[in-house]
């Protein structure tokens, strides 16, 4: 299932430009709705080197769906249309805020004058809002079932009221619940809840053209204000990145050089989120497929297998693991084998980041 990441923004922040900038411009809009969904292949160089060793008859990257939902969190709060938006933007992986930092007289800011720092601040409100409003329905509720809860009931309804009075109480003082201190059982009570403000969040600071020799600059300000746990920040220009996006890879590259830039803005955000949510790929290979897939860093071999199917987690006997940069160095997978870098692990192996791996199982 591929990463899924929904893009939010300010009304002119130029969010479904940076959208645009990921997908490719490639998109598909919903009956009624005015969300726009994309699929990005996650761009690895390590693919194409094991490509090119395999020569496999079908490659497959690592996915990410993005989402630009079109209006802003505090509109969706609303019935309808508005409110499915809203639900599905609860369930994406990861949040992309887009703040706009460029200047651009045909394109007047709402609030008249461009402020990035403002408007991150207010776009954390809105996350915040958001979550008081479902926090505040789901107290209600407790209380109403508090009046004729049985004598065993009652511990379970009083816990709950006690862990989200806790967090309301975290949110009215502007903190994000993402920064809230929570163990693991109290994360796990809260997580169908899907708050907006305890997603991972990458902001992402949308400059002009004018302001690229200053990115870093930018980026270093920023992320001194405003990074955090589960929060990071990146500069780049949306409405240049989203127009490479169009070209060919080869016109694309050397406008990038003029540009002074290194990667694709894909490329960049991919990375982010990856870094955000503590993420890494690893391969598995042969004549057939070449394919990536991703995990959370920390996750054994056995479980790392379920990615793939269900079936192979189930009925996992070992794991034939090389390292990306020993395969590569070694050229074959029998040279690996010969020169003892091809190991064989069990269930509790934890993978690694461009681990090419083979599962054995049996069911």
């Amino acid at each position: 299932m591929a990463l899924s990441i929904g893009i939010i923004g300010l009304s002119q922040s130029g969010r479904t430009t940076i959208f645009q900038a990921a997908t490719g411009g490639g998109a598909a809009s919903r009956p009624g709705e005015a969300a726009h969904v994309g699929i990005a292949k996650v761009p690895d160089a390590r693919i194409d080197k094991l490509c090119g060793m395999f020569k496999p008859q079908k490659t497959t990257f690592a996915e990410v769906k993005y989402m630009d939902l079109g209006a802003s969190v505090k509109s969706l709060a609303q019935s309808g249309v508005g409110g499915e938006a809203l639900r599905e933007l609860s369930n994406m992986d990861e949040l992309i805020n887009v703040v706009r930092a460029f200047e651009d007289d045909s394109v007047p800011h709402p609030q008249l004058t461009v402020n990035a720092g403002r408007d991150i601040e207010a776009m954390n409100l809105e996350l915040t809002f958001s979550d008081l409003a479902i926090l505040e329905r789901r107290l209600g509720r407790i209380e109403q079932s508090l009046k004729s809860a049985k004598a065993l009931e009652r511990p379970k309804f009083l816990a709950e009221q006690e862990l989200l009075g806790r967090l309301k109480a975290e949110l009215e003082k502007d903190v994000p619940l993402r920064d809230v201190a929570l163990d693991a059982d109290e994360e796990k009570a809260i997580s169908g809840y899907q708050f907006l403000s305890a997603k991972p969040l990458l902001i992402v600071v949308n400059i002009g053209e004018e302001d690229l020799s200053r990115a870093v600059e930018l980026e270093k300000e920023f992320s001194g204000k405003f990074s955090g746990k589960g929060c990071r920040v990146i500069a780049m220009c949306g409405k240049l990145e989203a127009e490479l996006a169009t070209m060919d890879d080869e016109s694309a590259a050397e406008f990038r050089s003029d540009y002074g830039l290194s990667e694709t803005g894909l490329a960049r955000t991919v990375r982010a989120s990856y870094e955000l949510l503590d993420l890494i790929s690893f391969f598995t290979v042969g004549p057939d497929e070449v394919r990536a897939w991703s995990i959370t860093a920390g996750t054994p071999a056995q479980q790392a297998a379920g990615k793939i199917h269900s079936d192979i987690e189930r009925g996992f006997i070992r794991a034939e693991v090389v390292a990306y940069e020993d395969l590569i160095r070694l050229g074959t997978m029998a040279e690996a084998k010969k020169q003892g870098v091809l190991r064989l692990e069990g269930k509790t192996y934890i993978v690694k980041d461009g681990d090419i791996a083979h599962f054995l199982f049996n069911i």
